[in-house]
């Protein structure tokens, strides 16, 4: 297996998948990771108490803790140039229908070979391309896996536009049984495949033990023979419901040739010949069909009706949980300079110091989750209104948070307590309908911090006075000192005053004036 980072939510798979019961070899031979790494987690979990069913799952937090050193293997290189002096033998015996494994111990046995497995399996798909590969039956036992895929479906009708759209036909097939449930759909995006999911759960009334499916991106992040990539969304909803993904793999369709026999049959039998008023009327129809024609058809395999052997089948299949599964997906999103991420045109904020990284969120059905690795950093509301967002407070600087908290009845408040005079400061700039002055409010009221609510409140008295109720002019006359100095209507009535006493510097008294 090759060096490779693992999530926490793989790990998760791991781990269920054990508590399932499956061998080592069983997980590795669904890709999921390699048996000696598997190996490796399983003695932890055993160490831990993990794969007691009456134990909850450990959580993310405690999966980092023990599982954060990737238990890597070094990948192993065999030139393939090796087996060319056994070239000819190789071919009879392949064309003879021998199995690959059976002429790699024969090499390693007989003729001194000490390549690996892999090494043959590339060398016979390199020079035997017009080889036609021997297949076998696969068996499955009552209730062990369902086939999932999708086939193009018919042209419908949208009622809304009036224009003739393309649909999907996704199909799940019951191994054993072949009763299967199939609904049409407009997409194969994440939701619509988990959806069809949570209807043929609901359908069968039950939880095959695991799904053989395609390499879809809806499914598989990353197709690959050893080292597929499960879309974390499906994979959340494989352990909701207690199942076990099987991908399929790449350019090997016949693992799930059931499904790709239900598929041909919904699309020549149903399909044709129908008139179909909406998406609706449909699946309407289609689901009509699956409990007539399809249910009740002697399956040309099994040779009796799938309807009949699914009544053998249901009971043993896992119970549906108690509340309806939540159907999320996962997103890699990154943090705009606004402090918030993009879904489906919808913006939701994160804490201001996360810009730039890249978080994962969750999409549900009401509500968003963002992740920073295992870490919840923010939780909104679903939004579905293009263009429209959420913004929480505490996400914001402190600037930011300063000047939203800080709105007019709050400017008003602080002003009425700092004194009468700032009040009337305050709310005369307040009432300027052509300029907002909200701003100059703020930082009058801020230089409370520096000259106390006294000064404050008479530097507003005096700006005030001379018809200049601004932010300079108040932060001027504190600065220079000028708060307590005299007005002009009070020195001019000072000198009335002082004139008629004679106490003024240069007045006389009334009775001089004749002398």
């Amino acid at each position: 297996m090759s060096n490779r980072r693992f999530e926490m939510y793989q790990y998760r798979q791991i781990i269920v998948r054990l508590r399932l019961g499956e061998t080592n070899r069983s997980i590795a031979r669904s890709g999921l990771a390699g048996r000696k790494k598997i190996k490796a987690i399983r003695q932890i979990a055993v160490q831990q108490g993990w794969l007691d069913k009456h134990n909850p799952l450990p959580t993310d937090e405690v999966l980092a803790e023990w599982l954060r050193d990737d238990i890597a293997q070094p990948r192993s290189i065999v030139r393939s140039s090796s087996l060319l002096p056994y070239q000819d033998i190789i071919q009879t015996w392949y064309q003879q229908g021998i199995q690959l494994t059976t002429i790699h111990a024969t090499l390693l046995r007989e003729h001194g070979f000490n390549g690996g497995y892999d090494s043959v399996r590339r060398f016979v798909k390199k020079f035997n391309q017009s080889a036609q590969p021997v297949s076998t039956i696969l068996d499955f036992k009552l209730g062990e896996c369902a086939q999932v895929d999708f086939g193009a479906g018919p042209k419908i009708v949208d009622e809304e536009t009036g224009k003739e759209i393309s649909t999907w036909i996704f199909v799940m097939v019951l191994a054993w049984s072949r009763h299967q449930y199939a609904e049409i759909v407009r997409h194969q995006d994440v939701i619509t495949w988990l959806g069809c999911h949570r209807r043929a759960f609901e359908w069968f009334g039950g939880v095959p033990g695991k799904m053989i499916i395609d390499n879809a991106k809806c499914a598989i992040t990353r197709a690959c023979y050893y080292d597929p990539q499960v879309q974390r969304a499906y994979g959340d909803l494989a352990e909701s419901y207690g199942f076990c993904i099987s991908p399929c793999p790449p350019r090997e369709p016949k693992k799930k040739g059931r499904v790709e026999s239900g598929v041909k049959y919904v699309k020549n039998n149903f399909v044709p010949l129908r008139y179909f008023k909406n998406l609706t009327h449909a699946n309407q129809e289609l689901r009509q069909w699956l409990l007539t024609t399809a249910g009740n058809r002697i399956h040309g395999s099994t040779h009796e009706k799938p309807l009949t052997r699914f009544t053998l089948e249901k009971s043993t299949l896992k119970s549906l949980p108690e509340n309806p599964v939540e159907l999320v997906s996962w997103h890699q999103v990154t943090v705009h300079a606004n402090g918030h991420v993009l879904l489906n045109k919808s913006h939701y904020s994160v804490p201001y110091r996360l810009v730039g990284q890249i978080l994962w969120l969750r999409a549900g059905e009401t509500t968003v989750r963002i992740y920073r690795e295992h870490e919840l950093v923010a939780l909104h509301p679903r939004l579905f209104q293009p263009g429209s967002h959420h913004s929480l407070p505490d996400h914001a600087p402190p600037h930011a948070q300063a000047y939203a908290m800080q709105n007019p009845e709050w400017c008003l408040k602080t002003a009425h307590e700092i004194g009468p005079e700032c009040e009337h400061l305050v709310a005369q700039l307040l009432a300027d309908h052509v300029l907002d002055r909200l701003h100059a409010v703020q930082g009058i009221l801020q230089l409370q911090k520096k000259y106390g609510a006294a000064r404050l409140n008479a530097a507003c008295r005096r700006a005030v006075a001379f018809q200049s109720p601004y932010y300079r002019t108040v932060k001027s006359i504190l600065s220079n000192g000028a708060e307590y100095s005299p007005l002009p209507l009070e020195e001019a009535f000072d000198t009335l005053a002082e004139t008629y006493t004679g106490k003024g510097r240069y007045s006389r008294h009334p009775s001089t004036v004749l002398q």
